[in-house]
């Protein structure tokens, strides 16, 4: 029942860092909002830390680190995927590999076991999660093999990160969360320095003529700019804190029973994401979600019974 409890937990409130994450992109560039965001739960973990505890042995780190690499890759794979579109395949797509990779390797190499009811729940929360992650598109079309691929590699990722997670120790505490985001924000970064150079390099041109805009013009096109930035760096430093929560709860989560349940449970994160955006932005909510939800609920019950 705990890890049921944990693990949906922390997939509503990781959906509710995707949401605050989202809205930091649409002011920001959306890997300047994930590292800012990483550097965020980064600083948060290290504050902590003192008052968690936890070992830092050899054996911990290598996987801290592990699942931070993990983190990066799905995380950059999913929005280039999402970028593709569409997302009404794509989407769903990735959160059914991101369950089912940890769950096959819980049940098949770790030999968990369930009882029959468990293994219904489990079916049961497979079609939830596809039925929630599905995002309604007007007139959208058959993905490309590229968007695939990418989708499929992100939901790989992310489950990798699910199994890196679960091979650390209960005694590591927060460690291996501490090592994923020094890395996860460490790659980011690195990527973002190099993409800067780059883009500098072939705006030299550009650069020219702004000099030639009009000072005033100038002004009144950088001053709406700084606002939007600066709103959406607070929106990634939020994202960032929600985002080490719904982290540490879905850690409990695994701690705490089997991973194939909390890998499933962990993959209802669309459903914290779509319910914020029906309350902040009134954004309707898909009947087909509406099933997903409801679904989602019943197998979390029926998880925490078996």
């Amino acid at each position: 029942m705990l890890t049921a409890v944990l693990s949906l937990s922390g997939a509503l409130v990781f959906g509710a860092a995707d949401f605050l994450g989202g809205l930091a992109a649409k002011r920001i560039n959306a890997m300047l909002a994930t590292a800012v965001a990483g550097l965020t739960g980064l600083v948060l973990l290290l504050v902590v830390a003192p008052f968690l505890g936890g070992a830092w042995t050899a054996h911990d780190v290598l996987w801290g680190i592990i699942s931070g690499v993990a983190g990066a890759v799905a995380i950059t794979l999913l929005y280039a995927a999402l970028a593709i579109g569409p997302m009404s395949i794509l989407s769903p797509l990735t959160a059914v590999i991101s369950a089912v990779v940890p769950m096959a390797w819980g049940l098949v190499v770790s030999g968990e076991r369930l009882a029959t009811l468990g293994y219904w729940a489990l079916g049961l929360a497979l079609v939830a999660v596809v039925l929630v992650g599905f995002v309604p598109e007007r007139g959208a079309v058959r993905p490309s093999l590229r968007g695939l691929v990418l989708a499929t590699g992100s939901g790989l990722a992310i489950g990798t990160f699910f199994i890196t997670i679960d091979q650390t120790s209960d005694e590591s505490g927060i460690t291996p969360l501490i090592l994923n985001r020094g890395v996860s924000a460490g790659l980011i970064f690195t990527a973002l320095g190099v993409l800067a150079v780059a883009r500098a390099m072939r705006r030299r041109r550009r650069y020219a003529v702004d000099e030639r805009m009009p000072r005033a013009a100038a002004a009144r096109t950088a001053a709406p700019r700084r606002t939007a930035v600066t709103a959406g760096l607070r929106l990634a430093v939020a994202c960032g804190v929600v985002d080490v929560t719904a982290n540490t709860l879905l850690l409990l989560g695994i701690r705490a029973g089997d991973l194939s349940v909390a890998a499933v449970l962990g993959a209802m994160y669309p459903a914290g994401t779509i319910l914020l955006a029906a309350v902040v932005l009134k954004e309707r909510i898909a009947p087909v979600q509406w099933v997903g939800l409801a679904l989602a609920l019943t197998a979390a019950g029926m998880l925490a019974l078996a």
